[in-house]
């Protein structure tokens, strides 16, 4: 398991946007992915199906876009992707279980080759929810699973999900080059 803290990614005078950080690794993941045949199902909460959009949007990745789902309430993380309503019930879905559990149940529920959740707080803040705290995960048909726990900050709602698009787009540029190191 890999576990990643970011403070504040994407703040700042960093050297590029959120968006543009989707941009650049999306391009990435397409050189990667251009002449294999590596396919990716999403989970996602708080993106709401942004990472998916992202894939389909690119003429290179779409291909590799097996299926997406969006599961943004509780019963849709437990009945669609078989996620334990007590690891739910905890921090509001928004906890390291819950993305592994995500990812696992993309891949079951899927032909994808490797799956990738995410799960988050993007604000405004409700009680002591932490506002860019985002939990990802990716796992594989190898049994491999990654995880990331970011946080943000408050940067507002569009860049923290950016930002966990971003996020999720290098987890996966990870597995693509996992992929072709052990075929």
């Amino acid at each position: 398991m890999n576990q990643i803290r970011h403070d504040g990614e994407g703040q700042g005078r960093g050297p590029a946007t959120p968006a543009e950080d989707i941009d650049s690794r999306a391009a990435e993941l397409a050189r990667l992915l251009a002449e294999g045949e590596l396919s990716f199902a999403t989970a996602e909460s708080c993106t709401g199906g942004q990472l998916a959009a992202v894939l389909a949007g690119d003429a290179v990745l779409g291909p590799h876009l097996e299926r997406g789902f969006v599961v943004y309430s509780a019963d849709a993380k437990c009945e669609l992707l078989g996620v334990d309503r007590d690891d739910v019930e905890r921090c509001e879905a928004v906890n390291s279980d819950v993305a592994a559990a995500m990812a696992k149940g993309a891949l079951e529920n899927s032909r994808a080759d490797v799956a990738v959740a995410i799960t988050g707080f993007c604000g405004p803040r409700q009680d002591d929810e932490e506002v860019g705290l985002v939990h990802l995960a990716c796992a594989d048909r190898a049994g491999r699973l990654a995880q990331r726990e970011c946080h943000f900050g408050e940067l507002g709602r569009r860049r923290v999900l950016d930002s966990a698009v971003a996020a999720a787009l290098a987890m996966m540029i990870d597995a693509a080059n996992d992929t072709a190191r052990n075929r």
